[in-house]
């Protein structure tokens, strides 16, 4: 009996049977001399080894920057790229920037007008204390 393979492909949906990360690649720049560096330079050799290790999905780049300070760059599923910099920070902050760009979209940051958005209006519409039957006091 030959084996057939699925006729159709499923629909990617993120979250819905697989969760896909949208960050693929961080990228920490250093600087041998400087000394706002130094926080950069212990967490490269304690911590980010353990770091990468946990994070298989996740391409990992170390390159120096003589000269400049120390900075991590996330990039993106969908072409975007976020900085952070990491200027006289201490190595455990500088795990938490890491993992901030890690668990990042990529996207923009947008401004909320309303806390709640839904495709529906308010059947009752907007309240107002200039409709209606107005009372004298």
């Amino acid at each position: 009996m030959p084996v057939k393979g699925i006729r159709t492909v499923t629909a990617a949906r993120n979250g819905v049977g697989a969760f896909i990360l949208q960050c693929k690649r961080l990228d920490f720049h250093y600087c041998n001399y400087g000394g706002s560096s130094r926080g950069m330079l212990q967490f490269l050799t304690q911590t980010l080894p353990n770091f990468a290790a946990e994070n298989p999905q996740i391409e990992v780049r170390v390159a120096p920057r003589p000269g400049k300070h120390p900075v991590i760059k996330g990039y993106y599923i969908n072409g975007r790229e976020k900085a952070i910099c990491t200027r006289n920070l201490e190595p455990s902050e500088i795990l938490k920037k890491a993992m901030i760009l890690k668990d990042a979209s990529g996207e923009k940051l947008k401004r909320t007008k309303k806390p709640v958005t839904s495709m529906n209006e308010s059947v009752r519409g907007i309240w107002s204390p200039y409709h209606g039957d107005l009372r004298s006091v």
